[in-house]
């Protein structure tokens, strides 16, 4: 999902919110992507068939749960002050009656935006439903008959069209879950909730923007209950900024049966930030008996002769391709798979920050080029920590003089250097990666 604050999970080190959904059927997500576990291989979340559902015929507003008449009163007000401010930023009294016409207060939607799971997926089980075979499969017949799209985007912008499949399929399963809900009504209603109103009202002001250019009219526009859509699920704002009219028919239209300015506009943002023609995202290594653990730290990256030196091979023993500066990436701790990272993958991580988001599309577009399944094994027997043990975690690094830069649950470089330190010191294999165990060392 394109632009969402704070553009992902920083739980990273191998596991992910539980609400970080591989296809946004109910919706997506980044800091985190909100959504539902998925089922390996479940057929009704990797459908064999690629014809995508149906749009709906008009703007639907469900009714679902009742609104007390308080809130719909205070929703109502909010809308009135919303009109002003909207106003000021531009938007006609035109558009504004047009689309806020009949717009109610969607209470699933906050419920939905308050179900932050305690738990988390581990990587190799997101990874498992994110490339499975069903998704393998119903990409290499995207591909195929997308063909000659896809290979007029990859010209244009210089991005695999493997890769921009790949975003496709994590993020609505080749165009299959796109999301019904109507934008304003979803952007309204979070906005007006308060958690994070000056974000959401962005978001809405942009979507209204969208409307009174002409790209899309009000019924159409339609995503995930969190704002996002299309077939590669934009953000407003990032639709605003990157979307494309490949087709030349003056429309930017991401929402259509036809995914070909969406592919365009996905491509469009990755060249935006910085996409390297033939460089892979990453590869994934064997490194040496004795490897320094501190040395596997996004911000330590080398040229492949280097690493050479340093023992780290190809999965399969052989020598490193030299594919420019890398830094080695192990999302399970050292008992997982280790990979070298490259520019790519911090590209991908623009789209969604979420580091087995950026692994699941990278790995994604490896075997819709014919490339291996991951080779290694996971620890399997671990189970990624809890929010709150990962708030422990960083409560007893900062305890014993580590610090981590807060207490949030989030495991960002902070708190991954601090474990580090912390490693180091009491003798343990220092990979930053908070486990059940070092949590019970620091007890």
């Amino acid at each position: 999902m394109v632009s969402f604050p704070s553009h992902a999970s920083q739980s990273g080190a191998g596991a992910i919110p539980s609400q970080v959904a591989v296809a946004p059927q109910v919706s997506l997500r980044p800091a985190a992507r909100p959504g539902h576990a998925l089922a390996r291989n479940t057929p009704d979340l990797v459908p064999t068939s690629l014809r995508p559902q149906s749009r709906p015929s008009e703007r639907t507003q469900p009714d679902g749960e009742a609104v007390d008449a308080e809130t719909a009163r205070a929703f109502e007000a909010w809308l009135t002050a919303f009109r002003g401010r909207a106003q000021e930023a531009g938007i006609s009294r035109a558009t504004l009656d047009s689309a806020l016409a009949g717009v109610r207060f969607d209470p699933d939607i906050v419920k939905r935006d308050g179900n932050q799971s305690e738990f988390v997926t581990p990587i190799w089980t997101y990874l498992e439903r994110a490339v499975s075979d069903s998704r393998v499969e119903n990409g290499r017949a995207a591909l195929r008959d997308h063909a000659d799209t896809l290979a007029r985007i990859e010209a244009t912008y210089g991005v695999d069209k493997e890769v921009v499949a790949a975003v496709w399929g994590m993020e609505s399963n080749y165009g299959n879950f796109r999301g019904s809900r109507d934008i304003v009504r979803s952007l309204a209603t979070l906005a007006f909730d308060g958690r994070r109103a000056a974000f959401f009202e962005s978001q809405l002001i942009a979507a209204l923007r969208i409307l009174q250019s002409g790209d899309v009219s009000a019924r159409a526009m339609t995503g995930s209950w969190a704002g996002a859509m299309g077939h590669t699920q934009f953000m407003p704002t990032s639709y605003l900024e990157y979307a494309v009219d490949f087709t030349g028919d003056g429309k930017r239209d991401i929402w259509s049966d036809d995914p070909t300015d969406a592919l365009a506009s996905t491509a469009a943002y990755l060249k935006r930030f910085g996409w390297v023609k033939g460089q892979p995202w990453g590869i994934e290594v064997q490194l040496p008996a004795g490897f320094d653990y501190a040395q596997a730290d996004r911000k330590v990256t080398k040229p492949a002769r280097d690493w050479q030196r340093l023992g780290v091979r190809t999965v399969d023993g052989g020598a490193l391709p030299d594919h420019g500066e890398a830094a080695v990436l192990l999302p399970a701790g050292a008992q997982g798979a280790a990979f070298l990272v490259y520019r790519n993958f911090s590209v991908i991580e623009r789209y969604n920050a979420a580091d087995a988001y950026v692994i699941g599309v990278g790995h994604l577009s490896d075997r819709l080029k014919g490339r291996a399944p991951i080779q290694a094994d996971w620890p399997r027997d671990s189970r990624p920590l809890t929010r709150q043990e990962r708030r422990e975690l960083q409560e007893r690094l900062s305890r014993s003089g580590y610090d981590t830069g807060g207490v949030d649950g989030r495991i960002g470089p902070r708190t991954r250097a601090a474990l580090r330190a912390y490693q180091l010191a009491a003798g343990l294999t220092p990979d930053g990666y908070p486990s059940l165990s070092v949590l019970n060392r620091l007890r």
